[in-house]
């Protein structure tokens, strides 16, 4: 592999490296993408991407598209979507982007909420944006379909009209916004997270010092967003033949394919598109870096993962979220000599803070907090909040001002960001997660129990798929309850006699013991849009409430 790219003076932008690619290595591919049919015929080069977003980003301007302009995205990974966003983000203007998977009214309250004035959309979300009234302010519509239906121009069309114009990247500057990315509305409906452009300049130098990440590598993303940052690290894209809302559907021999055709050095995707490739179980040669992210990676996933990797790859588990990402990283084989402790219900590990970030824990608080202080901070080993500053650290979400309130505390000059996830250090320095604040279980004033301390345990058993503790009544006196999935291949027997078993692995521990019913899910267990991973406690408590307080098989 290459050096890295070193940092050169210019605007704070993640689109800046592609002009310096371009001019050091035009001819080295920086993304190969599936057709319609899934084959792989075409590429961008790092010449291409750079004077094609150029072109674009010029021709916004002439429709009024520039600096500040909130401009939402809806467009599939796809070469128009890359060369969407390094035009906006060239021309320092705003992206909204939205998990296309959402409900239509959060969707439509996410738009309304951007307050976009430019519109940019295949032609479906260019037809549900006439239909359904999206993003009523858009004055500028722009659609990557081949005629102009239910829009100004086509993106084809703007290319047009910007070729030939050099040059477009602007002099942003490291405070100015350079996009809102929503949440994914696991725990609650999606907000908008206003990145900085100095974020994502900071993600990226994070990122390569974190994992090791060198120049001229090759890529496999099933996460299209993080697809943006391979640029910015001299990486060449490969762009999976999936549906990147669906990481569990996905064929594993497409991905292996792809995987073995382009010598794909490294690997990112989502617990759920993680087991796909662990079930199937095909030697991974050519990796050398693999990372999975959103929610915790099952243990057995992990271990299945590291024999298909090459004995000196590496497998690594980044915490974060939207708001700040990295926050901590733990590798896999260490993730794994703490396999026993998360089994005996520890909570999982995600490591040891990622520099420069600095990591608290502050004792649990529902309300808001406007100045720290280190009154704030829980005791050695408490299980309390985990608090994060760092210049990944986003400082406020758009237009939602309590929202940012609760999730933000003033220290002097910088913002702590408040993770919403409950969590301790251990006496080696490593994080440990215990779950989301907004799903513990308040049993009574002295006793609250967390997700994934509880959890795991149960998990442990064969048979289960997964399980999610849930509180059932009001806060402070929820009857705790343990919802869980059957494996599709458990035995009449296993499922007949799972309720028993559950009850007596509850009770070898005080914490599990408190677990008042064990309710069989008769379903897959709900969980998020965008990895397929978080558990949609919320719902499962509404559904366990309906249900009779009876033990279920």
């Amino acid at each position: 592999m290459d050096a890295p790219p070193t940092p050169a003076p210019g605007p704070c932008n993640i689109a800046a490296a592609l002009p310096r690619l371009a001019r050091a290595h035009p001819g080295r591919v920086a993304m190969r993408y599936p057709g319609t049919d899934g084959a792989y015929r075409d590429a961008l080069t790092y010449g291409q991407l750079d004077a094609r977003s150029d072109a674009i980003a010029a021709g916004l301007g002439k429709r009024g598209i520039g600096r500040g302009t909130r401009t939402v995205v809806m467009v599939r990974p796809t070469p128009e979507f890359f060369l969407a966003m390094f035009a906006l983000f060239k021309a320092g203007a705003v992206p909204v982007l939205v998990d296309p998977g959402i409900s239509k009214r959060a969707l439509a309250q996410c738009l309304d909420e951007a307050r976009p004035e430019a519109f940019i959309g295949v032609p479906l979300a260019m037809l549900a944006k006439a239909l359904l009234g999206w993003a009523r302010g858009a004055r500028v519509r722009i659609t990557t379909g081949r005629r102009a239906w239910f829009a100004d121009a086509t993106l084809a069309t703007v290319e047009r009209e910007g070729a030939g114009a050099g040059a477009q990247l602007h002099d942003t500057q490291p405070d100015d916004v350079a996009a809102i990315l929503f949440t994914s509305g696991s725990t609650g409906v999606p907000k908008g997270v206003m990145y900085r452009h100095r974020h994502f300049v900071a993600q990226v130098a994070m990122l390569r010092e974190a994992f090791g990440i060198g120049a001229g590598g090759v890529d496999l993303p099933t996460f299209p967003p993080f697809a943006l940052f391979d640029p910015a690290l001299g990486l060449t894209s490969i762009i999976p033949d999936m549906d990147p809302t669906r990481p569990a559907a996905a064929d594993p021999r497409k991905l292996l394919r792809a995987i073995e055709r382009f010598g794909a050095t490294q690997l990112f995707g989502s617990p759920a598109l993680m087991r796909v490739l662990a079930d199937h179980g095909a030697p991974l040669p050519g990796v050398r870096l693999a990372t999975s992210a959103g929610a915790p990676v099952p243990p057995a996933v992990v271990a299945r993962m590291l024999e298909l990797l090459p004995d000196d790859a590496r497998f690594w588990t980044p915490y974060g979220a939207t708001e700040c990402l990295p926050v901590a990283a733990i590798e896999g084989r260490e993730l794994l000599s703490l396999r026993a402790r998360t089994e005996a219900g520890a909570g999982t590990c995600v490591g040891r803070p990622v520099p420069p970030n600095e990591v608290r824990i502050i004792r649990i608080e529902d309300d808001a907090i406007l100045e720290w202080s280190d009154h704030l901070l829980a005791a050695p080993g408490e299980v309390g909040e985990i608090t994060v500053a760092g210049p990944s650290a986003t400082d406020a979400y758009f237009n939602r001002d309590m929202q940012t309130r609760l999730a933000k505390i003033r220290e002097g000059a910088r913002i702590v960001h408040r993770m919403g996830d409950l969590g301790y250090f251990d006496a080696e320095g490593r994080l440990w997660f215990c779950g989301r604040k907004s799903q513990r279980v308040v049993v009574d004033a002295a006793t609250t129990l967390c997700t994934e301390q509880v959890e795991p345990v149960f998990n442990a058993l064969p048979g289960i798929a997964r399980c999610a503790l849930v509180g059932v009544g009001p806060r402070g006196a929820q009857r705790p309850v343990l919802v869980y999935e059957v494996e599709a291949g458990a035995v009449g027997r296993e499922r007949g006699d799972m309720p028993a078993r559950l009850r007596a692995i509850a009770a070898r521990d005080p914490r599990t013991a408190l677990v008042a019913a064990f309710m069989r899910y008769p379903k897959p267990l709900p969980v998020d849009i965008r990895h397929n991973a978080k558990i949609g406690r919320e719902a499962l408590a509404a559904w366990a409430a309906r249900q009779p307080l009876e033990d279920r098989a």
